[in-house]
């Protein structure tokens, strides 16, 4: 930095503005200036504006296209799995909220949780920070974090905001919807009996969503299926008294479905307005 500034204040007296401009460019190309205000004066004094370039300087938009020098080597391209594996990991904790597995009331820590499934904490707290903004966990500092509580009112407040939303879409998809589209339904609902019968509740949560995403998407409003999947979402988490559904609720549940869509098919709405109704007043078993 001193020798640069011992050639900006020794010039020769007599120098052209030719030559001057020459001389800067070789300095240029010999040492670049590492301060943007010096190489802005040094065009000032050079005759120069700020939008110039020196004879033989290299265009600015060359270095914007990321060229590189021969001592340089390009960035490789790195393919990041990072967010696959937190979502890996917060589908397994779901999956163990649902089971039971993670009991309403206990502090769990994301390194014990990274431990047992193999990866390190930081994924395991990423995808408990989602539970948390869900509800699902409580964050509890320098500890972990504690699976939430609830009790039957909570859940009784769920199925009543579920069924505000649900059963007049319902209602109205009975009346405008074809028998075809009804019909291609079927395997979802199916789903649910199937993992209803061997009690896999983490199964059947995922199959009893799925079915209920396929319903409200006939109505086209993808805002309205997101917001009832959250909610629907939270109604599976277990109570603190009772942490595991059991297989006979889940089995009254799932015949619903297949009920409901015996009766759309056969567009009989008044069958179908029994069976929604009774489905969400029931959604707190």
């Amino acid at each position: 930095m001193e020798q640069g500034r011992a050639h900006q204040q020794v010039r020769p007296p007599y120098t052209s503005t030719a030559s001057a401009s020459a001389s800067a460019a070789a300095r240029s190309d010999a040492a670049p200036d590492r301060v943007p205000g010096q190489a802005r004066a040094q065009r000032a004094r050079d005759g120069q504006s700020p939008g110039m370039q020196s004879p033989g300087e290299q265009p600015r938009g060359e270095q914007a296209r990321g060229e590189h020098t021969h001592c340089e080597s390009p960035v490789p391209r790195v393919v990041v799995q990072r967010h696959s594996v937190r979502g890996q990991i917060l589908d397994a904790l779901r999956a163990a909220l649902v089971d039971g597995e993670l009991l309403p009331g206990q502090v769990y820590s994301a390194p014990v949780l990274g431990a047992r499934f193999g990866v390190s904490a930081t994924p395991v707290r990423e995808a408990m920070q989602q539970l948390a903004i869900e509800g699902a966990v409580e964050v509890v500092p320098n500890r972990g974090f504690r699976v939430a509580e609830r009790g039957p009112h909570e859940l009784a407040e769920l199925a009543e905001v579920r069924a505000l939303i649900e059963v007049p879409v319902m209602l109205r998809l009975a009346r405008t919807v074809d028998q075809a589209r009804w019909t291609a339904l079927r395997p979802l609902a199916d789903a649910t009996v199937a993992a209803a019968a061997v009690g896999d509740r983490a199964s059947y949560a995922e199959s009893d969503r799925a079915f209920h995403r396929a319903v409200l998407a006939l109505s086209g409003n993808q805002q309205l299926v997101m917001v009832a999947d959250d909610l629907h979402r939270r109604s599976q988490w277990p109570l603190g008294h009772n942490p595991a559904t059991r297989r006979a609720d889940l089995l009254a549940d799932a015949v619903e479905h297949t009920a409901l869509l015996d009766a759309l098919i056969a567009e009989d709405l008044p069958v179908v307005q029994s069976l929604v109704r009774e489905h969400f007043t029931g959604a707190d078993r």
